[in-house]
């Protein structure tokens, strides 16, 4: 076995698993993940369609996840969602570590019915969220869609990636907002698997991200 190839099965079989609790004045959240896991799932934020789109990270990204969250929901969703954004994006941060190895960039376009989206995401180490997306009405599933863009910009900064999340076209907000988590998890999925050829260097000229 060459050096490299021990350096690679060192890589695919390290533990990437990061587990996160965030306590403030309006929220108490705990995610743990597993990024080589198989899509299970446990999700409790009191947000319903959150727990939803969280459900589609996980099934589609082939990704561990438990999340679970308590909010002044009294008051609106906005701390819940946003926390557990931010939460959900150190988690990530935290079980690439040094993120040597990786492909590091990958996106997906996915459809659902009538809708389509589109997410690109960077490993970079560089936080940035670019989002374009339009809605039919104020709300889906009860939930604000002004949170939505949010969910994605919050991700990034704590994930330490760029993010650019766009709806293409659509008529029925639950689809497009499904297709956006879909693609997220497949871009995930694919950015955070580690490349046979790349030897456990990191993916950047600099020589870190």
């Amino acid at each position: 076995m060459t050096n490299e190839q021990m350096t690679n099965e060192q890589i695919s079989t390290r533990s990437r698993q990061a587990r996160v609790e965030r306590k403030t004045e309006e929220t108490e959240v705990l995610v743990a993940l597993d990024l080589d896991g198989s899509g299970q799932y446990q999700v409790d934020t009191g947000v319903g369609f959150l727990d939803h789109m969280l459900a589609h990270v996980a099934v589609h990204g082939l990704f561990d996840l438990t999340v679970r969250a308590s909010g002044d929901l009294h008051v609106d969703p906005h701390h819940t969602v946003e926390d557990v954004a931010l939460a959900l994006g150190e988690a990530f941060d935290q079980a690439l570590g040094d993120r040597a190895g990786l492909v590091r960039i990958g996106s997906a376009y996915v459809p659902m019915d009538e809708s389509l989206a589109f997410v690109a995401v960077d490993l970079s180490g560089r936080p940035y969220g670019v989002t374009e997306m339009t809605w039919a009405g104020s709300t889906v599933g009860g939930l604000p869609v002004t949170l939505i863009p949010h969910f994605f910009e919050s991700f990034a900064v704590t994930a330490r990636a760029n993010v650019h999340a766009r709806v293409l076209y659509g008529r029925d907000d639950h689809h497009k907002a499904e297709a956006l988590f879909k693609a997220l998890a497949r871009a995930l999925d694919a950015a955070t698997r580690p490349d046979p050829r790349r030897g456990g260097e990191v993916p950047s000229t600099k020589g870190t991200l």
